[in-house]
């Protein structure tokens, strides 16, 4: 093991991945990766339908928290964060959305040049090998990430998606593909039956590289500066603290909240945070830790009069048998998430492209697993994709190695209460629909009794949750912005060799779940840090639907 490397990756989550094999695929560069979890491998990782249990398990996840949300009661909400090979595309959903085009044209309006849509497309194009998407230069054929399908055997998946039709919605064959808006199958990074996460997809086919050094179990505990230049990483293993190198740059790759953090530690922030947490500012960058965003999300759930839905599985010895034909060749049950029938529509006319998302289920059950109903049931996951509300992440003055305070500000706005209201009143229509007439019993949550605004207002309040996308603490933006942390090159403003190329980059947050665009910036950074010339912009248009600015659907 060197002491010296020309490229540092901390973190080997879905950023940190690419990274680590886009930078050492030449043979000519050496670099070293470093990650505080351990091995990936094991069925509760790699089998995808086991996903509730490792986001659960202290070994792969960092037991994040928010602090009381004070619009939400006082609740405190789970943020799991993957401390493991993979980070947490190897506890995640595995649900795979680019994100709309506008929402990358949004970024370039924003101050990050050379990020919109026609941008970054070649980037989302080659990271993936496409099963079932479209096949006109919209979606990639030949990259390492495998995006699969669902077989959608339950019937309940089709009535999902026909009460869509019905409601006189879009229908959509490839939501990522040039047309988001619309309900069709909902895709997935599984690959023959197996999680498919950044790890899978881009570190381990990597680890024989002579050129490339994963060292696990090891905790990033500042970046090294002489005066404003990054030199290497102080890193502790083992009860050992040690030093390791940059001969070039320095990358941070930690998560939308570990990032900010390390950053925070290394004196990287507000000037008058660090002097009251004992560290000592190398530069004032005010914007590190601001500008957190999140995606929420929470349950429709109706009884389902038939007995089809997976309720049947979840006793103990059908999970036994679910887990064994998995083990013998990776089918069945255990090797899909069971999130195959999906919606992005919008809330009202005048908005110009989708704002709400679903997740179809076909049982009545927790996102982690937890308080599933005592019948056949089915859900639909839905939350708006665009809240105003901003919080932040700082480090606990008395203890700035712990884990921070994470302060999401949750339902900070007006507009947030509204468009969960819309949420569920049009979730409700949908399992009205006639395709859904065979199988929608009463409904379970909010329940049949809560019906006004101020009824629908106390159910989000005591019962929605996080989805889990946290992002835009290390905001990318113009030099001149005074929110942002990295310019468009990913570069720490103000400070040389070093960069942040995670989630935590996100000017705003894009439209769906964040494990795809977090690998897209992978991509598109990794040629920025060779200083290789970008990939030829697409000239590709997204669907937008023609009657948007006077109608709703």
């Amino acid at each position: 093991m060197n002491s010296a490397y020309d490229f540092i990756i901390i973190g080997s989550g879905s950023a940190g991945s690419v990274l680590a094999n886009r930078l050492s695929e030449d043979g000519k560069n050496s670099v070293l990766v470093l990650e505080y979890g351990g091995t990936d491998a094991g069925p509760l990782i790699q089998m995808p339908s086991a996903l509730s249990y490792p986001m659960n398990m202290s070994t792969y996840d960092w037991g994040y928290w928010s602090e009381p949300e004070p619009h939400l009661g006082g609740r405190k909400l789970a943020c799991p964060r993957g401390k493991v090979i993979g980070g947490s595309s190897s506890i995640n959903g595995m649900v795979f959305v680019r994100g709309h085009a506008c929402d990358f044209d949004h970024w370039e309006e924003a101050g990050a040049a050379g990020w919109g849509y026609r941008n970054v497309l070649p980037y989302f194009n080659r990271m993936e090998t496409s099963h079932g998407g479209e096949a006109n230069g919209v979606r990639g054929h030949d990259g390492p990430l495998h995006v699969t399908r669902g077989v959608r055997k339950n019937p309940l998946y089709h009535a999902f998606v026909e009460a869509g039709r019905e409601a006189g919605y879009q229908m959509t064959d490839d939501y990522n593909g040039s047309k988001q808006e619309g309900f069709g199958p909902m895709e997935m990074t599984v690959w023959k039956g197996r999680r498919w996460s950044a790890a899978n997809a881009f570190l381990r086919p990597v680890l024989n590289r002579g050129n490339l050094t994963l060292i696990t179990r090891a905790m990033a505990k500042r970046i090294v500066f002489d005066g404003k230049c990054a030199t290497g990483v102080e890193y502790e293993r083992g009860g050992k603290v040690q030093t390791a190198k940059a001969n070039r740059e320095i990358i941070i790759a930690a998560s939308a909240i570990n990032s900010p953090k390390l950053l925070m530690l290394s004196g990287i922030g507000n000037a008058a945070h660090l002097k009251a947490a004992g560290i000592e500012p190398v530069h004032h960058l005010p914007g590190v830790g601001e500008n957190l965003q999140d995606h929420l999300e929470l349950l429709v759930q109706k009884v389902c009069l038939k007995p089809i839905s997976l309720y049947s599985s979840i006793n103990l010895m059908s999970k036994a048998m679910i887990g064994m034909r998995w083990l013998l060749d990776k089918s069945g049950l255990g090797a899909t998430n069971h999130f195959e029938s999906a919606g992005f529509i919008r809330s009202n006319a005048g908005v110009n492209y989708p704002d709400i998302q679903y997740h179809f289920l076909p049982i009545a059950m927790r996102y982690d697993g937890k308080i599933p109903a005592a019948s056949h049931g089915f859900q639909a996951h839905v939350g708006p994709m665009r809240s105003p509300s901003r919080g932040h992440v700082r480090l606990r003055p008395e203890n700035p190695s712990a884990p921070p305070r994470i302060s999401f500000n949750y339902m900070a706005h007006e507009k947030d209460w509204t468009d969960f209201r819309t949420c569920i009143r049009l979730t409700r229509e949908l399992f009205t629909q006639p395709a859904f007439e065979p199988f929608a019993g009463p409904e379970l949550a909010p329940g049949d009794d809560r019906q006004s605004d101020e009824a629908l207002d106390d159910y989000v309040r005591e019962h929605v949750e996080s989805a889990y996308h946290p992002c835009g603490t290390c905001k990318m933006g113009a030099p001149d912005d005074p929110e942002a942390v990295v310019d468009p090159q990913c570069r720490v403003i103000g400070v040389e060799g070093l960069r942040v190329v995670d989630s935590s980059i996100m000017p705003r947050i894009t439209n769906g779940n964040l494990n795809s665009p977090t690998i897209m910036i992978g991509e598109k950074a990794s040629d920025m840090i060779l200083g290789r010339a970008p990939l030829a912009a697409s000239n590709a248009e997204p669907w937008i639907h023609p009657n948007w600015e006077t109608s709703q659907r």
